[in-house]
């Protein structure tokens, strides 16, 4: 027998449901466009109670799927991020799952989102990621496929290459960071690092490498192809690539978090299953040409990476290997100094200096003076010394 009310509770459900989420709509614009600061912070109180609320977690899924502007779509992701976040009665692993595979569907099917909101998809994905990183189901660290999980961005058009790029970016930068997360991944808060540091101990271990390689490797298919990096979309991915692998060779292999004030006395602590890639020319070469083929607005991340490269520990070579890795970083010093059109850029100029400084500082003038074109070397960086204090003069 058909109850008669059914369809009218039905019906005064979605009408609520739809007031609701319109509502939300209005709060989000009153919280991000207006001027007035009473009325911003009464949205901003509101949307705290909406975060807190025991339908969020629904109402997030309908505001990213029929949320009519941009700044909806925002508040569902950050709203989403502080759930998976949270200690207290933290959401299951099952519908963490969803989360994590929502999201990434989200991204794949909707590629004309606005910056921010895919900014913020891409934080939530990272930071289920890394609290989720040691979560098993059925014998499967179901958390740790971040590079299977970004393949089929990476196998399509630049734009979505792009957000794979990305993923991965920021996921590399989220497990390295402490104090994101250390007082989220552990309830225990007189040990607040002890799990970070296992995740990003297992993270370095199981994918940072294979990200790296895999981010060299779109680096050199990208300069292989002459980009029109005039083109905003090529742009983007080049900077976004460089970021990556900027971020792999930045990451704190070791977890000793270094004062940035000491930065250019450290060692990047390569692990020593990275020996192949610094072992191949082709690595260190790569970006010395990179250098001289891209326009200056990108030369400071390219050196930043240098500067990581130059500064990989000693013992990560014998004494032919360090010789032969120092002449061709000796060598590409050289030919930057050669034409030094790009070092007016003050941001270049200061990573070149910072090259320099950990040139110096890793390794002994014994070996130094043994490089083929020491002589040449030295003349050209006193040269640019004596030039430098004039401009600064």
């Amino acid at each position: 027998m058909r109850d008669p009310g059914r369809k009218a509770r039905l019906i005064s459900f979605l009408t609520d449901l739809f007031q609701s989420l319109a509502q939300l709509e209005n709060l989000c614009k009153q919280l991000y466009e207006t001027t007035d600061t009473t009325t911003r912070l009464q949205a901003e109180k509101a949307l705290v109670e909406f975060t807190n609320s025991p339908d969020c977690l629904s109402k997030c899924q309908l505001l990213l799927e029929r949320g009519s502007s941009s700044y909806s779509q925002l508040l569902a992701a950050t709203c989403l991020t502080k759930l998976v976040s949270r200690t207290n009665n933290p959401l299951p692993l099952e519908q963490r799952i969803d989360i994590r595979n929502y999201v990434l569907n989200y991204l794949a099917t909707r590629p004309k989102l606005a910056t921010f909101v895919t900014q913020a998809l891409i934080q939530l994905y990272a930071r289920i990621t890394k609290l989720g990183w040691f979560d098993c189901q059925k014998d499967d660290y179901v958390f740790r496929n971040a590079i299977t999980d970004v393949t089929r961005f990476l196998q399509d058009s630049v734009e979505y290459c792009i957000i794979g790029v990305t993923i991965l970016s920021q996921l590399t930068n989220e497990i390295n960071q402490v104090s994101a997360t250390a007082f989220l991944i552990e309830a225990d808060t007189t040990h607040p690092l002890t799990k970070h540091r296992k995740i990003a101990s297992s993270f370095r271990d199981s994918s940072l490498f294979d990200i790296f390689t895999l981010s060299c490797n779109l680096l050199k298919q990208a300069s292989g192809k002459n980009l029109n990096l005039n083109d905003e979309s090529q742009h983007g991915l080049l900077m976004q690539l460089l970021k990556l692998t900027h971020n792999c060779l930045n990451f704190d292999f070791i977890g000793t978090s270094t004062d940035e004030s000491s930065d250019d006395l450290c060692t990047v602590q390569i692990p020593t299953s990275w020996r192949s890639a610094f072992l191949d020319s082709s690595t260190l070469q790569l970006f010395f040409d990179l250098y001289h083929s891209i326009p200056p607005s990108f030369s400071p991340l390219v050196l930043s990476c240098l500067v990581q490269i130059a500064s990989v520990r000693r013992s990560l070579f014998n004494n032919a290997e360090r010789a032969k890795f120092l002449s061709h970083l000796v060598d590409g010093v050289k030919r930057i100094l050669e034409n030094p059109q790009s070092l007016s850029d003050p941001n270049n100029y200061h990573e070149f200096c910072r090259l320099l400084a950990r040139l110096k500082s890793n390794y002994q003038l014994g070996e130094l003076v043994k490089v083929e074109n020491y002589p040449e070397v030295i003349r050209l960086i006193a040269n640019f010394t004596v030039t430098s204090l004039q401009v600064c003069l």
